[in-house]
């Protein structure tokens, strides 16, 4: 008997065609009501929208809920995810993004784009490179059926590396000196993204195992909630659209142009992790979130970062703004071919 996942399958199957509608409401009620859009997207502070926010905790609360921390203290005997992880994240992503960058906006693309924006737009792709996912991370976990302990630590364990990586990285592929860390975002975002949904999922679990003897109830309460968790993605590609939707219906070649290296980086990182991850032969719940985690971006730190050092208008925060047009749609792909192809890995042990 499966009631409790029949809701989900439903939006799984389907879920390329709601994203899809859900791109083209974000930018048609982006146009028709721009004052809306702009009154919400100041609803933010240090660069992270609070309405967002409340989005991806309704995405990643079941996710939470599931960890169980008596597995947490396991992972260190199954290192190799999170081995992956981090060599993709800090050794590989960076410099490729850096060299795709450059090879399509300073040559491919040259005869569009102008000198001085095109090294605009490898900065703001840079920025994107070494920055990878803290909250969104989650959601592409849970649509993979991923381990939910070993999420956490793989992204716990990335938080605690970029706050000493990132700006030596970031200086080094700029070749600037004066990186500043936009501190304020960084920690705003990991209590708010992890720590405030992990303390709710913690609660609930507690609640839900003192309350009940049946081992099912957890899973059926998860069950229920995970419906909504999808109509929480598709609320927060609304908004990520409107938000931009004039600079989609008025700049769309750009956008395409800079949209080019972005995505030939995810599928690129993706496949080298999701390769390595066969070749060492990890359960796919391990695997998937791996490749996952290297592919998605840590976007308001990017865009925090741009502005402070190229300016609000500047060619870089614009880059990074596509980077967070692309990702959803991206990123969706990757979990479909991900769960279309779990059968070539082994069961989670």
């Amino acid at each position: 008997m499966k009631p409790a996942s029949n809701p989900l399958g439903v939006f799984e199957r389907y879920l390329s065609v709601w994203v899809g509608l859900a791109i083209a409401a974000g930018v048609g009620l982006g146009n028709l009501l721009p004052g809306l859009f702009a009154s919400i997207s100041e609803l933010e502070y240090a660069n992270v929208n609070f309405v967002v926010a409340v989005l991806i905790w309704v995405m990643i609360y079941p996710m939470m809920i599931q960890i169980d921390f008596g597995a947490v203290r396991d992972v260190g005997r199954r290192p190799r995810g999170l081995i992956i992880t981090l060599v993709v994240n800090w050794l590989i992503k960076p410099f490729t993004m850096a060299a795709l960058a450059s090879l399509f906006f300073l040559h491919v693309f040259s005869a569009s784009i102008p000198a001085a924006e095109a090294r605009e737009y490898v900065a703001g792709a840079i920025l994107l490179g070494v920055a990878p996912c803290t909250a969104m991370v989650f959601v592409w976990s849970q649509l993979t059926r991923g381990d939910a302990g070993y999420t956490l630590v793989q992204v716990a364990v990335n938080d605690l590396i970029m706050v000493v990586a990132f700006a030596p990285i970031t200086a080094l592929l700029l070749g600037v000196s004066d990186i500043i860390v936009p501190w304020t975002t960084l920690l705003l975002s990991v209590v708010l993204y992890v720590v405030i949904p992990l303390l709710a999922g913690v609660a609930t679990r507690r609640a839900l195992t003192r309350r009940s003897s049946d081992p099912g109830a957890l899973g059926r309460f998860v069950g229920q909630l995970k419906p909504a968790g999808v109509l929480g993605l598709l609320a927060t590609v609304v908004l990520l659209f409107g938000f931009q939707a004039t600079t989609i219906v008025t700049q769309p070649l750009t956008i395409a142009l800079i949209a080019v290296p972005l995505v030939l980086q995810s599928y690129g990182i993706f496949g080298v992790a999701y390769l390595w991850a066969k070749l060492w032969r990890l359960p796919h719940n391990i695997a998937a979130p791996a490749a996952l985690i290297g592919t998605s971006n840590f976007f308001e730190l990017a865009v925090a970062v741009a502005i402070s050092l190229f300016g609000l208008q500047s060619g870089a925060a614009l880059a990074t703004v596509v980077g967070v047009l692309v990702e959803v749609p991206v990123m969706l792909s990757l979990v479909a071919f991900a769960n279309r192809t779990a059968r070539h890995f082994p069961a989670a042990a």
